[in-house]
């Protein structure tokens, strides 16, 4: 058959190619089939990627099995939680973007007829689901799977979330030193990405609803062998879609997205899939509008509360029927689509029928959810007139609506400064600006100051409001991606100390209760702050850089 590698293989002109396979070992039969492209994002720096080396090479195995020809390349990951409450935070969002150019720099390159993408983290999965939209070419994702949840001594389950709650129960005296280090010892006891529905888990679900990976690639928990198993499986896939020539854009449709933020609504996931979701479809040639989040939130019921909503993990939705037991439910009310083509080479029908809920708790039924509507909400108003989201499945019932005094700061630094102070109040909003995709510059997680406001005891009584964005941990009224943001000119960088702030999270609704003709004075005053970082990557990036609303992608 007719292979795109034939570009640097076929006939004398490009022996000279050929010469440099033959030198990197490769046999005469070896160069005969299709080449695939691996990409490894094994790293010794990132816990749910110690392991994927094993996956890979597992991956490898599937493709030789039938009948193609692996070339492992590597993709680079940030781990958010290292890289938490410092200035590396900074290079988490940037780092999606780096991801995805490098991987079609090699794609392009080296003329590969097919990919089998390996990630597992925030932004490496996101990073290389564009560029597999982008290349359009055959693709398959197998992640390296979630972490199991940790045991404290007293044999309580626990996880990273709970972890950096820990540090604010600290500050608060709430908890000793004995205390810290019994949940710094045991949060994370695995390789994986961290336990909870968090950002990476998240994304990694959402692979599997958008059809680009098999059965149990968001859930099947790391250490396991079923793990290897799916890798296996998945690099004999590939050799299928490069076969029918099955690629992205034939399965990251419109409709492909529309389900994919369904199970988003169902499963609870974190708040940078708002991010994510968009800068994907862009690359697909898909516009999502961040205010259609609403629609599919009203007619979606929350189905699971996994961490930080709640005290389960993602071996426990695994072992409850994973991803598809959750469609399954889904499809059987009508709420997705079922006629859309997948990486099987199957439809969404085809590929969910018989997986049934396992344990009712873990993922409730539609007639018995945890909520009637779904886990994310947009809200809109005067000081956010281009959108901001919430985890609306991991706020307390008594902040769901909230009104109550600013308290502003203009980096997330100062904020956090405050609250280990026990300057923050019951009933407070605190804003924290000038944190947004230029003004960061990079748009940092903030796990830091939400956790120490539940850390406090202050979720139920205290609003967090920021430009910047929360980690998939973050739990409480914790309100992110304010746009336009402070550097672009928005409302929040017009706010003042004191300003009246009310939210209405079930009316989508975000108020600044200041009157429009004292925001216009204040506009005339008003001047950005100095760029925090004026050379190198996040220099070009703050030039580059939409807004939040629009997935912070690079025009």
């Amino acid at each position: 058959m007719k292979c795109r590698s034939d570009n640097i293989k076929a006939g004398v002109e490009r022996t000279p190619n050929v010469s440099l396979l033959y030198a990197l070992g490769l046999t005469k039969e070896e160069i005969s089939r299709p080449i695939i492209g691996v990409v490894s994002s094994f790293s010794e720096v990132v816990p749910g990627h110690m392991h994927l080396d094993k996956i890979a090479q597992a991956v490898k195995e599937g493709i030789y099995a039938a009948g193609g020809t692996p070339m492992m390349f590597p993709a680079i990951a940030v781990c958010d939680g290292i890289a938490m409450g410092h200035v590396g935070m900074k290079y988490s969002l940037v780092s999606r973007d780096l991801v995805a150019d490098s991987t079609e720099a090699m794609a392009i390159a080296h003329q590969f007829d097919g990919l089998v993408m390996i990630p597992n983290c925030d932004k490496n999965v996101p990073g290389l689901l564009m560029a597999a939209a982008r290349l359009n070419i055959p693709a398959i994702f197998c992640a390296g799977g979630p972490m199991l949840a940790g045991h404290l001594r007293d044999g309580r389950r626990t996880c990273l979330s709970h972890m950096f709650e820990a540090v604010g129960a600290y500050h608060a005296g709430k908890l000793d030193e004995a205390g810290v280090d019994d949940y710094t010892e045991n949060a994370c006891p695995s390789c994986g990405s961290c336990s909870g529905m968090y950002t990476a888990n998240s994304m990694n679900c959402l692979t599997e609803a958008i059809g680009m990976s098999l059965k149990g690639n968001g859930t099947i928990p790391a250490p396991l062998s079923a793990r290897i198993r799916l890798a296996k499986l998945t690099g004999m896939k590939i050799m299928e879609l490069v076969k029918n020539n099955i690629c992205p854009r034939d399965i990251m449709t419109p409709e492909a997205f529309d389900n994919a933020e369904a199970v988003d609504m169902a499963l609870g996931c974190s708040t940078n899939t708002m991010l994510h979701l968009p800068a994907i479809a862009h690359e697909a040639g898909v516009t999502i509008n961040l205010s259609h989040a609403n629609a599919i939130s009203e007619r979606t019921p929350n189905l699971c509360h996994l961490a930080p909503a709640g005290d389960t993990f993602m071996e426990d939705l695994d072992r409850a029927g994973g991803v598809y037991a959750v469609m399954n439910e889904l499809a059987k009310n009508g709420l997705i689509k079922t006629d859309l083509i997948t990486v099987t080479g199957k439809t969404v029908a085809e590929n969910i029928a018989g997986c049934e809920i396992l344990d009712g708790e873990i993922i409730r039924t539609v007639a018995n959810p945890y909520s009637s509507t779904g886990g994310i909400a947009v809200l809109k108003g005067n000081l956010a007139p281009d959108g901001c989201v919430v985890k609306r499945s991991a706020v307390a019932e008594e902040m769901m609506k909230h009104e109550g005094p600013a308290r502003v700061f203009d980096s997330e630094d100062d904020a956090i400064a405050a609250i280990y102070a026990r300057k923050i109040n019951p009933g407070d909003v605190v804003v924290i600006r000038y944190e947004g995709p230029k003004g960061g510059p990079g748009m940092r997680e903030m796990l830091n100051p939400t956790s120490a406001i539940c850390g406090m005891g202050l979720d139920t009584s205290v609003a967090l409001i920021t430009d910047g964005r929360f980690s998939g941990a973050t739990r409480g009224a914790s309100i992110g991606h304010v746009s336009p943001e402070a550097a672009s000119g928005g409302n929040i960088g017009l706010v003042h100390e004191g300003d009246i702030i009310a939210i209405d999270i079930n009316s989508y609704s975000i108020t600044l209760k200041v009157s429009d003709d004292e925001l216009t004075e204040r506009r005339k005053n008003w001047k950005p702050n100095e760029p925090k970082i004026k050379t190198g990557y996040l220099a070009r990036y703050a030039k580059l850089v939409t807004s939040a609303d629009k997935g912070a992608i690079l025009e």
